[in-house]
Protein backbone atom coordinates (compact mmCIF):
# COMPACT_ATOMS: atom_id res chain seq x y z
CA UNK A 1 0.00 0.00 0.00
CA UNK A 2 3.02 2.71 0.79
CA UNK A 3 3.86 1.76 -2.42
CA UNK A 4 1.15 2.17 -4.36
CA UNK A 5 0.74 5.60 -2.73
CA UNK A 6 4.27 6.80 -3.06
CA UNK A 7 3.54 5.69 -7.44
CA UNK A 8 0.40 6.75 -7.46
CA UNK A 9 1.23 10.40 -5.93
CA UNK A 10 4.17 10.52 -7.92
CA UNK A 11 3.06 9.71 -11.25
CA UNK A 12 -0.04 12.11 -10.73
CA UNK A 13 1.39 15.09 -9.79
CA UNK A 14 3.97 14.84 -12.71
CA UNK A 15 0.24 14.15 -15.25
CA UNK A 16 -1.19 17.35 -13.41
CA UNK A 17 2.12 19.30 -14.18
CA UNK A 18 2.90 18.11 -17.63
CA UNK A 19 -0.78 18.86 -18.54
CA UNK A 20 -0.78 22.46 -16.79
CA UNK A 21 2.28 23.07 -19.40
CA UNK A 22 1.05 21.07 -22.59
CA UNK A 23 -2.55 23.26 -22.02
CA UNK A 24 -0.89 26.69 -22.13
CA UNK A 25 1.59 25.93 -24.78
CA UNK A 26 -1.52 24.83 -27.08
CA UNK A 27 -3.63 27.42 -25.71
CA UNK A 28 -1.64 30.51 -25.71
CA UNK A 29 -1.60 30.94 -29.90
CA UNK A 30 -5.63 30.51 -29.68
CA UNK A 31 -5.75 32.93 -27.45
CA UNK A 32 -3.86 35.62 -28.91
CA UNK A 33 -5.69 34.97 -32.10
CA UNK A 34 -8.85 35.50 -30.13
CA UNK A 35 -7.24 39.01 -28.69
CA UNK A 36 -6.74 39.69 -32.26
CA UNK A 37 -10.56 39.21 -33.10
CA UNK A 38 -11.63 40.80 -29.90
CA UNK A 39 -9.36 44.28 -30.65
CA UNK A 40 -11.27 44.37 -33.91
CA UNK A 41 -14.23 44.44 -32.48
CA UNK A 42 -15.35 40.97 -34.15
CA UNK A 43 -15.46 39.63 -30.62
CA UNK A 44 -17.04 40.34 -27.23
CA UNK A 45 -14.66 40.56 -24.55
CA UNK A 46 -16.48 39.09 -22.06
CA UNK A 47 -17.02 36.07 -24.06
CA UNK A 48 -13.35 35.82 -24.80
CA UNK A 49 -12.79 33.38 -22.04
CA UNK A 50 -16.17 31.82 -22.09
CA UNK A 51 -15.13 30.22 -25.36
CA UNK A 52 -12.04 29.42 -23.85
CA UNK A 53 -13.46 27.20 -21.84
CA UNK A 54 -15.50 25.68 -24.24
CA UNK A 55 -12.63 24.57 -25.94
CA UNK A 56 -10.83 22.95 -23.42
CA UNK A 57 -11.96 19.53 -24.06
CA UNK A 58 -11.03 19.42 -27.18
CA UNK A 59 -7.47 19.95 -26.34
CA UNK A 60 -7.68 17.71 -23.07
CA UNK A 61 -8.95 14.52 -25.11
CA UNK A 62 -5.53 14.99 -27.24
CA UNK A 63 -3.11 16.55 -24.50
CA UNK A 64 -4.08 14.32 -21.13
CA UNK A 65 -2.70 10.41 -22.75
CA UNK A 66 0.31 12.63 -24.10
CA UNK A 67 1.08 14.33 -20.71
CA UNK A 68 0.08 10.79 -18.50
CA UNK A 69 2.86 8.57 -21.02
CA UNK A 70 5.56 11.64 -20.44
CA UNK A 71 4.30 11.19 -16.62
CA UNK A 72 5.68 7.97 -16.51
CA UNK A 73 8.43 8.15 -18.56
CA UNK A 74 9.92 11.09 -16.05
CA UNK A 75 8.74 9.00 -13.07
CA UNK A 76 9.82 5.54 -14.22
CA UNK A 77 12.93 6.57 -15.88
CA UNK A 78 13.85 8.21 -12.08
CA UNK A 79 13.66 5.19 -10.58
CA UNK A 80 16.33 3.84 -12.50
CA UNK A 81 18.63 7.14 -12.45
CA UNK A 82 18.44 7.12 -8.91
CA UNK A 83 18.92 3.33 -8.26
CA UNK A 84 15.32 2.67 -6.81
CA UNK A 85 13.89 0.70 -9.26
CA UNK A 86 17.15 -1.37 -8.54
CA UNK A 87 16.05 -1.51 -4.41
CA UNK A 88 12.40 -2.27 -5.26
CA UNK A 89 13.58 -5.16 -7.46
CA UNK A 90 15.70 -6.61 -4.71
CA UNK A 91 12.55 -6.52 -2.34
CA UNK A 92 10.85 -8.70 -4.80
CA UNK A 93 8.43 -6.67 -6.88
CA UNK A 94 8.98 -6.46 -10.89
CA UNK A 95 8.60 -3.61 -13.15
CA UNK A 96 5.55 -5.10 -14.55
CA UNK A 97 3.76 -5.33 -10.74
CA UNK A 98 4.88 -2.12 -9.85
CA UNK A 99 3.17 -0.72 -13.14
CA UNK A 100 -0.24 -3.13 -11.82
CA UNK A 101 -0.05 -0.88 -8.78
CA UNK A 102 -1.14 2.23 -10.47
CA UNK A 103 -4.35 0.27 -11.77
CA UNK A 104 -6.31 2.53 -9.74
CA UNK A 105 -5.08 5.49 -11.47
CA UNK A 106 -5.15 4.08 -14.79
CA UNK A 107 -9.03 3.16 -14.57
CA UNK A 108 -9.63 6.76 -13.42
CA UNK A 109 -7.52 8.66 -16.07
CA UNK A 110 -9.75 5.97 -18.85
CA UNK A 111 -12.85 7.13 -17.58
CA UNK A 112 -11.84 10.97 -17.39
CA UNK A 113 -10.65 10.30 -21.15
CA UNK A 114 -13.51 8.41 -22.15
CA UNK A 115 -16.00 11.50 -20.64
CA UNK A 116 -13.61 13.96 -22.32
CA UNK A 117 -13.99 11.58 -25.87
CA UNK A 118 -17.82 10.68 -25.78
CA UNK A 119 -19.64 13.77 -23.83
CA UNK A 120 -17.29 16.83 -23.18
CA UNK A 121 -15.35 17.42 -26.91
CA UNK A 122 -19.39 17.47 -28.40
CA UNK A 123 -20.60 19.74 -26.05
CA UNK A 124 -17.91 21.87 -26.06
CA UNK A 125 -18.11 22.22 -30.05
CA UNK A 126 -21.81 22.78 -29.32
CA UNK A 127 -21.28 25.38 -27.36
CA UNK A 128 -18.67 27.34 -28.55
CA UNK A 129 -20.60 27.24 -32.10
CA UNK A 130 -23.48 28.89 -30.42
CA UNK A 131 -21.45 31.20 -28.85
CA UNK A 132 -19.80 32.03 -32.24
CA UNK A 133 -23.59 31.93 -34.30
CA UNK A 134 -24.79 34.57 -31.25
CA UNK A 135 -21.94 36.94 -31.44
CA UNK A 136 -22.21 36.76 -35.41
CA UNK A 137 -25.78 38.00 -35.31
CA UNK A 138 -24.28 40.93 -33.08
CA UNK A 139 -21.82 41.85 -35.37
CA UNK A 140 -24.38 42.37 -38.21
CA UNK A 141 -26.34 44.25 -35.60
CA UNK A 142 -23.65 46.23 -35.09
CA UNK A 143 -23.72 47.04 -38.97
CA UNK A 144 -26.71 48.24 -39.39
CA UNK A 145 -27.40 51.62 -40.47
CA UNK A 146 -30.53 53.07 -41.04
CA UNK A 147 -32.18 53.55 -44.15
CA UNK A 148 -29.38 50.56 -45.59
CA UNK A 149 -29.94 47.25 -46.55
CA UNK A 150 -27.33 44.59 -45.38
CA UNK A 151 -27.12 41.37 -46.36
CA UNK A 152 -26.78 37.84 -44.47
CA UNK A 153 -26.90 34.68 -46.07
CA UNK A 154 -30.49 34.38 -47.87
CA UNK A 155 -30.95 37.55 -45.58
CA UNK A 156 -31.54 41.14 -46.39
CA UNK A 157 -32.31 43.04 -43.84
CA UNK A 158 -33.77 47.13 -44.07
CA UNK A 159 -34.50 49.01 -41.02
CA UNK A 160 -35.82 52.68 -40.82
CA UNK A 161 -34.24 53.05 -37.58
CA UNK A 162 -32.64 51.53 -33.97
CA UNK A 163 -32.42 51.85 -30.45
CA UNK A 164 -29.24 53.37 -29.08
CA UNK A 165 -27.91 49.71 -28.12
CA UNK A 166 -29.12 48.58 -31.37
CA UNK A 167 -31.40 45.64 -29.94
CA UNK A 168 -34.70 47.27 -31.01
CA UNK A 169 -35.04 47.73 -34.54
CA UNK A 170 -38.03 50.21 -36.35
CA UNK A 171 -39.75 49.99 -39.34
CA UNK A 172 -37.93 46.66 -40.48
CA UNK A 173 -38.26 45.19 -44.03
CA UNK A 174 -36.71 41.42 -44.16
CA UNK A 175 -36.18 39.49 -47.48
CA UNK A 176 -35.68 36.28 -47.77
CA UNK A 177 -34.59 34.02 -50.94
CA UNK A 178 -35.23 30.56 -51.03
CA UNK A 179 -33.61 28.32 -53.33
CA UNK A 180 -34.69 26.90 -56.25
CA UNK A 181 -37.13 24.02 -56.35
CA UNK A 182 -38.57 22.04 -58.98
CA UNK A 183 -41.95 22.97 -60.37
CA UNK A 184 -44.91 20.67 -59.45
CA UNK A 185 -44.90 18.92 -62.81
CA UNK A 186 -41.25 18.02 -62.15
CA UNK A 187 -39.80 20.16 -65.36
CA UNK A 188 -36.75 21.68 -65.52
CA UNK A 189 -38.40 25.33 -64.81
CA UNK A 190 -37.38 25.86 -61.39
CA UNK A 191 -39.51 28.53 -59.12
CA UNK A 192 -37.96 30.94 -57.12
CA UNK A 193 -40.04 32.09 -53.89
CA UNK A 194 -38.84 35.31 -52.04
CA UNK A 195 -40.68 35.94 -48.73
CA UNK A 196 -41.37 39.72 -47.57
CA UNK A 197 -42.07 40.63 -44.31
CA UNK A 198 -42.72 44.15 -43.20
CA UNK A 199 -42.70 45.31 -39.53
CA UNK A 200 -43.40 48.13 -37.55
CA UNK A 201 -40.30 47.20 -34.91
CA UNK A 202 -38.19 44.02 -34.33
CA UNK A 203 -36.31 42.48 -31.33
CA UNK A 204 -33.54 39.82 -31.12
CA UNK A 205 -34.70 36.73 -28.93
CA UNK A 206 -32.36 35.09 -26.81
CA UNK A 207 -31.34 31.85 -27.51
CA UNK A 208 -28.31 31.60 -25.59
CA UNK A 209 -26.66 28.31 -25.69
CA UNK A 210 -29.21 26.45 -28.32
CA UNK A 211 -27.50 27.08 -31.55
CA UNK A 212 -30.53 29.18 -33.13
CA UNK A 213 -30.24 32.60 -33.79
CA UNK A 214 -34.15 34.36 -33.76
CA UNK A 215 -35.97 37.39 -34.24
CA UNK A 216 -39.74 38.79 -33.06
CA UNK A 217 -41.10 41.00 -35.33
CA UNK A 218 -43.98 42.76 -33.99
CA UNK A 219 -47.37 44.47 -36.02
CA UNK A 220 -46.64 43.63 -39.63
CA UNK A 221 -47.38 41.67 -42.63
CA UNK A 222 -45.93 38.75 -44.32
CA UNK A 223 -45.83 38.09 -48.22
CA UNK A 224 -44.74 35.07 -50.24
CA UNK A 225 -44.26 36.15 -54.01
CA UNK A 226 -42.93 33.58 -56.39
CA UNK A 227 -41.29 34.32 -59.74
CA UNK A 228 -43.10 34.29 -63.01
CA UNK A 229 -46.23 34.07 -60.83
CA UNK A 230 -49.20 36.40 -60.48
CA UNK A 231 -50.17 34.73 -57.19
CA UNK A 232 -48.75 35.60 -53.86
CA UNK A 233 -49.84 35.00 -50.43
CA UNK A 234 -50.36 37.28 -47.80
CA UNK A 235 -50.34 37.27 -43.89
CA UNK A 236 -50.66 39.94 -41.50
CA UNK A 237 -49.39 39.25 -37.45
CA UNK A 238 -48.99 41.21 -34.04
CA UNK A 239 -46.01 38.92 -33.57
CA UNK A 240 -43.96 36.61 -35.60
CA UNK A 241 -40.81 34.99 -34.28
CA UNK A 242 -38.23 33.85 -37.51
CA UNK A 243 -35.14 32.24 -37.48
CA UNK A 244 -32.35 33.32 -38.85
CA UNK A 245 -29.78 30.44 -38.28
CA UNK A 246 -31.17 27.32 -37.30
CA UNK A 247 -29.59 24.47 -35.33
CA UNK A 248 -28.14 21.31 -37.76
CA UNK A 249 -28.51 19.20 -34.86
CA UNK A 250 -31.52 17.30 -36.65
CA UNK A 251 -29.42 15.62 -39.18
CA UNK A 252 -26.34 14.19 -39.08
CA UNK A 253 -23.97 15.63 -42.07
CA UNK A 254 -20.34 15.86 -42.60
CA UNK A 255 -20.02 19.57 -41.60
CA UNK A 256 -22.20 18.87 -37.69
CA UNK A 257 -20.76 15.06 -37.30
CA UNK A 258 -18.16 16.39 -34.00
CA UNK A 259 -21.00 18.22 -32.62
CA UNK A 260 -23.52 15.46 -32.30
CA UNK A 261 -24.51 13.80 -28.74
CA UNK A 262 -23.15 9.73 -28.68
CA UNK A 263 -27.29 8.69 -29.04
CA UNK A 264 -27.80 10.84 -32.62
CA UNK A 265 -24.01 9.54 -33.83
CA UNK A 266 -24.15 5.78 -33.03
CA UNK A 267 -28.03 5.85 -34.72
CA UNK A 268 -26.77 7.52 -37.75
CA UNK A 269 -23.13 5.14 -37.92
CA UNK A 270 -25.56 1.81 -37.72
CA UNK A 271 -28.11 3.18 -40.04
CA UNK A 272 -30.74 3.62 -37.50
CA UNK A 273 -31.66 7.12 -38.01
CA UNK A 274 -32.05 9.89 -41.32
CA UNK A 275 -28.15 10.88 -42.47
CA UNK A 276 -27.88 14.02 -44.91
CA UNK A 277 -25.66 11.71 -47.88
CA UNK A 278 -23.37 8.19 -47.59
CA UNK A 279 -20.23 10.44 -47.27
CA UNK A 280 -22.09 11.82 -43.86
CA UNK A 281 -22.92 7.84 -43.21
CA UNK A 282 -18.93 7.03 -43.28
CA UNK A 283 -18.09 9.97 -41.67
CA UNK A 284 -20.50 9.21 -38.47
CA UNK A 285 -18.64 5.72 -38.92
CA UNK A 286 -15.07 7.72 -38.67
CA UNK A 287 -16.45 9.57 -35.59
CA UNK A 288 -17.49 6.97 -33.58
CA UNK A 289 -14.49 4.97 -33.79
CA UNK A 290 -12.54 8.09 -32.65
CA UNK A 291 -14.05 8.24 -29.95
CA UNK A 292 -13.89 4.81 -28.90
CA UNK A 293 -10.22 4.57 -29.66
CA UNK A 294 -8.65 7.53 -27.75
CA UNK A 295 -9.58 6.26 -24.36
CA UNK A 296 -7.30 3.37 -25.40
CA UNK A 297 -4.21 5.69 -25.20
CA UNK A 298 -4.77 5.49 -21.52
CA UNK A 299 -4.26 1.76 -21.51
CA UNK A 300 -1.00 1.84 -23.97
CA UNK A 301 0.70 4.36 -22.33
CA UNK A 302 1.84 2.32 -18.99
CA UNK A 303 2.04 -0.21 -21.68
CA UNK A 304 4.66 1.15 -23.50
CA UNK A 305 6.21 3.48 -20.82
CA UNK A 306 7.50 0.59 -18.34
CA UNK A 307 9.65 -0.92 -20.55
CA UNK A 308 10.36 2.56 -22.79
CA UNK A 309 11.64 4.24 -19.05
CA UNK A 310 14.58 1.60 -18.31
CA UNK A 311 17.54 3.09 -18.73
CA UNK A 312 21.17 1.95 -18.00
CA UNK A 313 23.84 3.18 -15.49
CA UNK A 314 25.20 6.37 -16.53
CA UNK A 315 22.60 6.93 -18.82
CA UNK A 316 20.74 9.94 -19.10
CA UNK A 317 16.77 9.44 -18.97
CA UNK A 318 16.04 12.21 -21.13
CA UNK A 319 18.01 10.42 -23.66
CA UNK A 320 15.00 7.45 -23.98
CA UNK A 321 12.16 10.26 -23.28
CA UNK A 322 12.11 11.96 -26.96
CA UNK A 323 12.04 8.48 -28.90
CA UNK A 324 9.61 7.10 -26.59
CA UNK A 325 7.26 10.23 -27.06
CA UNK A 326 7.50 10.35 -30.86
CA UNK A 327 6.42 6.39 -30.88
CA UNK A 328 3.43 7.18 -28.15
CA UNK A 329 2.51 10.04 -30.52
CA UNK A 330 2.53 8.13 -33.76
CA UNK A 331 -0.23 5.98 -32.49
CA UNK A 332 -2.13 8.90 -31.76
CA UNK A 333 -1.35 10.39 -35.54
CA UNK A 334 -2.80 6.71 -36.69
CA UNK A 335 -6.18 6.94 -34.47
CA UNK A 336 -6.50 11.16 -36.01
CA UNK A 337 -5.68 9.67 -39.93
CA UNK A 338 -7.98 7.01 -39.70
CA UNK A 339 -10.93 9.19 -38.73
CA UNK A 340 -10.09 11.04 -41.98
CA UNK A 341 -9.10 7.34 -44.00
CA UNK A 342 -12.48 5.89 -42.64
CA UNK A 343 -14.62 9.30 -43.38
CA UNK A 344 -13.67 8.71 -46.74
CA UNK A 345 -14.42 5.04 -47.22
CA UNK A 346 -10.45 4.13 -47.83
CA UNK A 347 -10.58 1.91 -45.17
CA UNK A 348 -12.98 -0.06 -42.33
CA UNK A 349 -13.73 1.34 -39.32
CA UNK A 350 -12.37 -1.61 -37.80
CA UNK A 351 -9.55 -0.35 -38.58
CA UNK A 352 -9.22 1.08 -35.19
CA UNK A 353 -9.01 -2.29 -33.53
CA UNK A 354 -6.15 -3.25 -35.45
CA UNK A 355 -4.09 -0.21 -34.63
CA UNK A 356 -5.14 -0.64 -30.69
CA UNK A 357 -4.26 -4.07 -31.39
CA UNK A 358 -1.01 -3.66 -33.10
CA UNK A 359 0.23 -1.15 -30.02
CA UNK A 360 -0.50 -3.32 -27.52
CA UNK A 361 0.95 -6.12 -29.57
CA UNK A 362 4.00 -4.30 -29.90
CA UNK A 363 3.71 -3.19 -26.10
CA UNK A 364 3.88 -6.53 -25.01
CA UNK A 365 7.15 -7.84 -26.84
CA UNK A 366 8.95 -5.00 -25.15
CA UNK A 367 8.23 -5.80 -21.70
CA UNK A 368 7.85 -9.58 -22.40
CA UNK A 369 10.14 -10.24 -25.61
CA UNK A 370 13.60 -9.82 -23.98
CA UNK A 371 12.64 -12.87 -21.28
CA UNK A 372 11.12 -15.12 -24.08
CA UNK A 373 14.41 -14.80 -26.05
CA UNK A 374 16.44 -15.75 -22.80
CA UNK A 375 14.05 -18.86 -21.56
CA UNK A 376 14.53 -19.90 -25.58
CA UNK A 377 18.22 -19.34 -25.51
CA UNK A 378 18.92 -20.97 -21.80
CA UNK A 379 16.98 -24.04 -22.70
CA UNK A 380 18.83 -24.70 -26.22
CA UNK A 381 22.13 -24.27 -24.44
CA UNK A 382 20.80 -26.76 -22.04
CA UNK A 383 19.75 -28.77 -24.77
CA UNK A 384 23.29 -28.50 -26.53
CA UNK A 385 25.28 -29.30 -23.25
CA UNK A 386 23.19 -32.36 -22.49
CA UNK A 387 23.71 -33.39 -25.77
CA UNK A 388 27.88 -33.05 -25.32
CA UNK A 389 27.74 -34.80 -22.15
CA UNK A 390 25.96 -37.77 -23.72
CA UNK A 391 28.42 -37.74 -26.25
CA UNK A 392 31.52 -37.53 -24.39
CA UNK A 393 29.90 -39.95 -22.09
CA UNK A 394 29.17 -42.48 -25.02
CA UNK A 395 33.17 -41.57 -26.16
CA UNK A 396 34.20 -42.91 -22.90
CA UNK A 397 32.31 -46.19 -22.88
CA UNK A 398 33.62 -47.36 -26.12
CA UNK A 399 37.45 -46.49 -24.62
CA UNK A 400 36.42 -48.42 -21.54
Amino acid sequence: MILRRYMTRQVASTTALVLGFLVVMMLGGRLIRYFGIAAEGNLDIGLLFVIIGYNLPYFLELILPLAFFIALMLVFGRLYVDQEMAVINASGVSRGKLARLMTPLILALFVGEAALSIVGKPWGVRSSEAVWQQQALTSAFDLIRPNEFISSGNYHLYVGSLSDDKTQLQDVVLIQSEPSKKSADNTDHSINKDTITLAKRAEQVENAGSGVTQLDLFQGRRYEVGAGSLKYNQVGFDRYRITLTESSKEVVTENNIETQEIGPLWQAATGSAQVGSADALRAAQGELGYRFTLPWLMIIAPMLAVPLAQVRPRQGRWLRLFPSILLFVSCALGIISLKNAVGKGSVSVWAYAWLVLGFMALALYMNWGSRFQHRLRVRFEDKSLGSVDNSIKDSNGGQL
